[in-house]
Formats: C-alpha cells, sequence, structure tokens
C-alpha cells in the first residue's frame, strides 16, 4: 500500500490534499478551561480531568444506571425490526427472524442479506431516548468541565452496528477531524463513546494512542480501509508525525456496560474487530462551544444545549433534524446519477476528497466531488 507518497504535479511540487496543513493548535486540547465554581452530579474527578487534557483520554466508569441505558436498548431494538421489515417487504430476505434478540438478530439479517450492517448505519435517525442521552444533565456537566459553561451536540453523531467478524464495521485508527472540515483543526470536540453491553477486546472495544492530542495537530490520513469508506492513519505516521510511541501510548480500554470513554477530536482511536457471537453496540456522541465553527463543510449546525446568556429550556430538536446529513452527502458526493436505490450499501462523503486514496474499493469510485 501507498503510504505518504504524494503525486506530482508537472514534475514540481508534490500535490497536497485538502485535509493536510502545517498549522497546529495544541493549546485549546491541552488546557483546562476555568472550572464551575459549584459541585455537580456527574462532573468528572480532578484525576480524570487532569488525564483527559494530558493524555487526550479518560474512561468514565458506573456512568448510568441499566435503567437509564434501556431505552437506548428498546429504540436500536426498534431501528432493527423496521430494518427487518423493509428487508421483508421487498423480497430481500424470507424470514425477520424475530426470535433473535438485539445482540445477535442484525447478524441473521446480515447473514441473509449482506450489507444489512451498512443500511442501518445509512438509515438511523436518532430517537427519542438518543436525544435524552445527548443532554442529559450528568453528561452536560461533564462537557462544562471541558468546554466551558457553553455547550451545543456537534452535528455528527453514529450509532455503531458492529457486527461480529465484519470488516464493514471495522474501523482503523483515525483522528476525528479527518472526517470533519479543516475548520474544525483548532478548537475541541469532545466526544463519548457508549457502548451497550460489555466491550471487551474480543467484541471490539476501542483502543486509544494516548498523548497523540499534544501536538495539537491532523496527521495525514488515507482512504480508504480495504472494503470501506473509512479514512485511516497508519502507525508510522503517528508515530513520526504525532510522536505516539507505539510500544507504549497504544491502550485497549474495555469498558463495562454503564460506562464510556471520553476523547477529543484530535486523539488518534480505533475499535478493534469483533470475534465474539454478539453485536457490539455504541454510539457516540459529541460536543463542543457553539462559538466555534461546527468544521462540518457547512452541511448543517449543531443544536444548543447550554448558553452562559440565557437558560436552554428544550433544545431546537426540530431545527437540527431538518438537515439530514447522510441523504445530503448521498445526493452531493455520489456520482450516480439515477434514483438511489434504498437497499444501495454505498457511503460516500466529503471526506473521502480531503486524503490520498490508496485503496478504490466501490465507494471511493461512486465519490465526486461537492
Amino acid at each position: 500500500m501507498s503510504t505518504n507518497k504524494k503525486r506530482k504535479v508537472s514534475g514540481e511540487k508534490p500535490q497536497r490534499f485538502p485535509g493536510e496543513v502545517d498549522d497546529v493548535h495544541p493549546l485549546p486540547f491541552i488546557t483546562m478551561p476555568p472550572q464551575p465554581k459549584e459541585k455537580k452530579p456527574g462532573q468528572l474527578s480532578e484525576k480524570q480531568l487532569k488525564q483527559y487534557f494530558d493524555e487526550g483520554y479518560t474512561v468514565v466508569e458506573d456512568f448510568f444506571t441499566p435503567e437509564e441505558l434501556q431505552p437506548c436498548r428498546d429504540s436500536i431494538s426498534q431501528m432493527v425490526d423496521n430494518l427487518a421489515d423493509k428487508l421483508h417487504q421487498a423480497g430481500k430476505i424470507t424470514e425477520k427472524f424475530e426470535e433473535y434478540g438485539l445482540f445477535q438478530r442484525l447478524t441473521k439479517l446480515e447473514e441473509a442479506y449482506p450489507g444489512s450492517n451498512i443500511l442501518l448505519f445509512k438509515s438511523q435517525k436518532m430517537p427519542k431516548s438518543f436525544q435524552n442521552l445527548w443532554c442529559n444533565e450528568r453528561l452536560l456537566n461533564i462537557m462544562e468541565q471541558i468546554l466551558g459553561p457553553e455547550v451545543a451536540g456537534h452535528p455528527v453523531w453514529n450509532l455503531r452496528t458492529k457486527t461480529p467478524n465484519s470488516r464493514a464495521v471495522d474501523i482503523p485508527w483515525h483522528q476525528d477531524s479527518a472526517y470533519f472540515s479543516n475548520e474544525s483543526y483548532d478548537h475541541m470536540i469532545a466526544t463519548a463513546w457508549i457502548p451497550f453491553l460489555d466491550a471487551t477486546e474480543e467484541n471490539g472495544c476501542m483502543q486509544v494512542a494516548r498523548n497523540g492530542h499534544r501536538k495539537g495537530k491532523v496527521a495525514t490520513h488515507q482512504c480508504c480501509a480495504g472494503p470501506t469508506w473509512y479514512v485511516m492513519l497508519e502507525e508510522e505516521e503517528m508515530k513520526k508525525t504525532l510522536d505516539v510511541d507505539i510500544e507504549k501510548d497504544i491502550l485497549t480500554l474495555p469498558i463495562k456496560y454503564g460506562g464510556f470513554l471520553l476523547f477529543n477530536n484530535i486523539t488518534p482511536h480505533r475499535s478493534l474487530m469483533n470475534y465474539s457471537n454478539e453485536i457490539r453496540w455504541s454510539v457516540d456522541l459529541r460536543w463542543q462551544s457553539p462559538k466555534h465553527h461546527w468544521g462540518f463543510y457547512d452541511i448543517g449546525e449543531g443544536v444548543l444545549f447550554r448558553s452562559a446568556e440565557k437558560e436552554i429550556k428544550e433544545p431546537d430538536w426540530e431545527k437540527f433534524f431538518s438537515v439530514d446529513r447522510k441523504e445530503i452527502w448521498q445526493k452531493k458526493y455520489f456520482a450516480q446519477k439515477d434514483e438511489m436505490d434504498p437497499f444501495d450499501t454505498t457511503i460516500t462523503g466529503p471526506w473521502i476528497g480531503r486524503w490520498e486514496v490508496v485503496n478504490h474499493n466501490k465507494h471511493t469510485d461512486a465519490f465526486k466531488p461537492g
């Protein structure tokens, strides 16, 4: 695989891709903002907060009760049920596997109609249970510690459909800002990765490269990994550009149900392959200060949760959901001119045009510049 070689333009300087910049912005990622004067439920300890800014991550254990997360599990079950109905009505599958539970059913659908896990990823809409989780008061108290008194939900969230032994959901090393526009490089976007069962090394828990955020730089990524639409960051590039010690800084982080992983938009991370017999469901939710650019190609804005000027009684969900980012991606960046096939498993988007394509597949082939 080609690594960091860049194509020549007229025999002159190497071509640079839009995501590649020389600027670095370390301070927003290593500098803790002034802390709230009052003690609030859910707040990180001083040790956790220090680790978050010093090392680029922290694990929060025993944060949610099973009762708090059960509505999200129920919503996922409903999403899978809707997908099964859709596939069955279209004649794509002959049975709906209703006897299987949350952690097996999508796997059976995937066996009957390969790409079902991608279809669920493409079609997901945020249910009320996930909205409630995103603006959970205790979570927002943490975000106030990380971001300051003004907190907004970032436009990008994802339910992860990590079915067993599937390369389509095997996400390689990357920094989140590699998917966002360059305007995301200079400020903190905090992510909570929340699993809906015990996340273990066997079923595909997360790994982080601690300290990879300290230079405040987005390294050179490539596109796309294997048969997927994912950008990828090579370990050699992390070592060279981000000063990551591959032997000491790569951490595997199992997380019990009820806990979650906190990191930021330039912390290198990946998930491991799922070798278990259960689906490792998880959601990643993001927050930033509304004072900063959304870093999202001007496709959509975030949703305000806390303001220093006014009390937010209810987030403006109607405005937020008026923009369907995945639908816009498909229309703007998909080369196919015909009406989209509702069962097409191709995913494309603006990030593909930001990095050198070193591995072509159906996702990169479908890409057209916006």
